[in-house]
């Protein structure tokens, strides 16, 4: 670990960022540039305290996890994300996992989607991030853990997840589900996390093990759902997907026609916040 290298490009970053870069308002005249500490300590989720020691050179070496949480929070590109790992003394993630890190790019397309529901969603259909309206409308899906994390593997393993969708909507969803995780399979091998899936599939899902049997292929998203909210009925919506270089990433936003029926139920996602979800 090198500590005086780690603590100086901390530092760099934080001060090439700004607070519209992250989505935080300009607020009052700021005596130095980019970002204050709190506000990086904030966007990593970790206490100010352990960021300034950091930057100070002092406490433990941080883990993988507060890295990773690091990369994400300061925005990181993959080269930079791998160099913050390796100054740290940690092995970079494998190039080729499954996506954990959020693409600045699409981070930066987020941060600006304040009044609709937009995700960023791995090719294995784990959520890496998501906006206010997102959680309202399918949950905090960062309170997942192991193979959940993916969608995928919920779809088929959780009787709850397809309750998003009406019923006559989720054979079709089933079959895209399928589809986008052969085609994540086939980019990363049989060795990767998404073997790993497949497998964990094959011994779990009747269904799954007869639609991957079809061998059908796409890394597209359905342009127009229905989706269903416990309080607000279904809600038909139109979805664009914005892809990595690599398609390893999407950016989904889902949106109504302005003065229509759908369009004042998401505006009305605002409202009601996340409160379906707390027992």
């Amino acid at each position: 670990m090198d500590r005086a290298e780690l603590a100086a490009f901390l530092r760099r970053r934080r001060e090439a960022l700004t607070p519209e870069d992250v989505g935080l308002p300009v607020g009052a005249r700021r005596r130095a540039a980019g970002l204050r500490r709190e506000e990086v300590a904030s966007l990593a989720a970790m206490s100010t305290d352990y960021y300034t020691r950091l930057e100070q050179q002092r406490g433990p070496q941080p883990s993988e996890q507060m890295l990773a949480s690091l990369a994400r929070g300061l925005r990181l590109s993959s080269d930079e994300r791998d160099y913050l790992f390796q100054v740290a003394g940690r092995n970079a993630p494998a190039s080729r996992v499954a996506a954990t890190h959020v693409a600045p790019a699409l981070r930066r397309v987020l941060d600006r989607l304040t009044d609709t529901p937009a995700l960023i969603l791995s090719n294995l259909g784990e959520t890496l991030a998501q906006n206010r309206f997102a959680e309202a409308l399918f949950g905090d899906s960062s309170r997942f853990t192991g193979l959940a994390r993916s969608g995928i593997y919920r779809w088929f393993t959780d009787p709850d997840e397809r309750l998003i969708y009406p019923e006559h909507e989720r054979d079709r969803q089933s079959r895209a589900q399928v589809a986008n995780l052969r085609a994540a399979h086939a980019a990363m091998g049989p060795r990767s996390r998404a073997g790993e899936l497949v497998r964990a599939l094959l011994r779990r899902s009747v269904e799954f093990t007869d639609i991957w049997g079809r061998h059908e292929v796409t890394k597209r998203f359905e342009d127009h759902k229905v989706l269903v909210h416990p309080q607000l009925g279904e809600i038909e919506v139109d979805c664009q997907a914005l892809f990595t270089e690599d398609q390893s990433q999407a950016l989904l936003v889902l949106t109504a026609a302005p003065r229509s029926e759908a369009f004042d139920k998401l505006q009305l996602l605002g409202v009601l916040g996340t409160e379906k979800f707390i027992s």
